[in-house]
């Protein structure tokens, strides 16, 4: 199969932190209430940032040690853009000075399943780019769409950015990716949009049960496409929304928390760019190892939900 082969990740966070203690004073609500819930300690929230300059923090840091003419496709993942156009990633590949190659720059918007999304797409246009690579980024600046008078949502999401860049590879490769047209589950209106607000809304309960009927039903589907178990798999990096949709996940699938890589208890739901920060995270810490096999899934607004299964390069 033609795989992706990783050459390289970065990440970002705004330096700026909203903890639980913090929400204490905003809304009602206890840091016990959001932790036994959702398992989130804080999350980090841009204050004169962009979901440019989140995203190009990133991207800066995935590119530092590759040659930047190689780079033949740039894929930003956001629902949170600065413009409907220009697009995050054409504005990306300015701030990187990357006006002068010939590359493809497009944002794709899936919500939280748009990372996974990205990742597909890139697989797929890698093939007919020679010998280029592809620039793949989450970036979200969800902080400009939530009502922080609302308790049900401001505690949940974060600002941040991940990215990665791939290329051709020859490792095992499998994606799925699927999605139901639902306008009440969660929802961010545009701006300008008829006698609506842009706040995000959602549903916490309909997403839950949506999310641990997906999840495994997203792993299983890469699984047998590869026709791998989930014992060949090293880590199952899940979008970061919420813990205890994860521990279900896992728990259902007789799994064990270790192979579950977590770190929303520090940055909170970042949509689209929470896979990617987890991956940039684990490669940082040096978890990640040639031959690993990794499974990226994600689930969101849309509906959307789809997983990515690749090996470590």
């Amino acid at each position: 199969m033609n795989g992706l082969k990783v050459i390289s990740t970065g990440y970002y966070a705004p330096q700026n932190v909203l903890n639980n203690f913090d929400f204490e004073k905003m809304v009602e609500t206890t840091d016990e209430w959001i932790v036994s819930r959702t398992g989130i300690n804080k999350r980090h929230i841009a204050k004169k940032e962009s979901c440019v300059d989140l995203g190009y923090q990133a991207a800066l840091k995935a590119i530092e040690k590759i040659d930047k003419n190689k780079i033949g496709l740039i894929i930003c993942a956001t629902m949170t853009p600065d413009y409907f156009t220009p697009s995050t990633a054409c504005l990306i590949q300015e701030k990187l000075g990357l006006n002068d190659q010939e590359i493809m720059c497009f944002d794709l918007s899936a919500a939280c399943s748009g990372f996974v999304y990205s990742l597909t797409v890139a697989q797929a246009l890698l093939q007919n780019l020679d010998d280029k690579y592809a620039l793949v980024i989450g970036s979200e600046e969800i902080s400009k769409i939530i009502d922080f008078t609302d308790r049900n949502t401001c505690v949940l999401f974060g600002d941040g950015a991940g990215a990665v860049v791939v290329g051709k590879g020859t490792g095992v490769f499998a994606s799925y990716n699927n999605s139901a047209g639902n306008l009440e589950a969660l929802k961010a209106p545009a701006i300008g949009k008829m006698n609506e607000n842009h706040y995000l809304s959602m549903a916490g309960q309909e997403v839950f049960k949506f999310a641990i009927k997906v999840i495994p039903e997203s792993i299983n589907a890469v699984l047998q496409k590869a026709n791998l178990t989930l014992d060949d798999i090293d880590y199952v990096v899940c979008h970061q929304a919420n813990y205890r949709i994860i521990k279900n996940v896992y728990k259902k699938m007789k799994s064990s928390e270790e192979k579950f890589y977590m770190n929303l208890q520090e940055y909170g739901n970042t949509s689209a760019a929470s896979i990617p920060l987890a991956l940039g995270e684990m490669d940082e810490k040096g978890l990640l190892k040639s031959g690993n096999k990794i499974i990226c899934v994600g689930f969101g607004g849309g509906l959307t939900w789809g997983a990515v299964l690749m090996e470590w390069s």
